[in-house]
């Protein structure tokens, strides 16, 4: 009797972790961020899409061996693709499959989002930005951004608010001291 009250209460543990690895896949975990386009851009919309990877790359993605800065993206015969963001091959990588590192990648949205935004960007001055990659389900997600170049001033302005917020910071601590 005592194995079957053992069985027992090891059952609902493991459905209480098993609930807890689905909301943990959940959520989303960062690879990489571009945290230049928040600086030279202006945000005005985000979207989330998927991403056509080789077999490597998804490799050298989870080692984040990933670098969005000079990334941009464009719209070619309605499609979307990410140029010049940049994964690095693993050293182990396979010694028949040849990477390239700066490869054009093909960028997943529906239709009419991408319809919405062929018309937004041909409006002046908006251009398609990633804003950083990470893993929702198992898959790797590329999230977008629609975004207008900020002015030299703006940039400034940017830099003022970062480091007013600074001192803010400092002086809350120094009194909590």
């Amino acid at each position: 009797m005592a194995s079957k009250e053992a069985s027992s209460s090891k059952k609902p543990a493991a459905a209480s972790s098993g609930k807890a690895a689905t909301k943990a896949e959940a959520t989303a975990v960062r690879i990489a961020d571009n945290k230049k386009a928040t600086y030279n851009y202006h945000i005005e919309e985000r979207f989330e899409a998927g991403m056509v990877l080789e077999g490597w790359e998804v490799k050298s993605v989870r080692e984040g061996k990933v670098q969005l800065t000079d990334g941009y993206v464009v719209i070619r015969n309605g499609e979307l693709f990410l140029i010049g963001c940049q994964i690095n091959p693993l050293g182990t990588a396979s010694t028949h499959v040849r990477p390239d590192s700066v490869r054009t990648k093909k960028l997943l949205l529906h239709k009419d989002q991408i319809r919405r935004l062929v018309g937004k960007i041909e409006q002046k001055g908006f251009t398609l930005v990633p804003l950083n990659m990470h893993w929702k389900s198992g898959k790797v997600k590329c999230e977008i951004g629609l975004a207008k170049g900020k002015g030299e001033h703006d940039k400034r302005e940017t830099i003022k608010d970062r480091e007013g917020k600074r001192e803010v910071e400092r002086a809350m601590k120094s009194r909590s001291r």
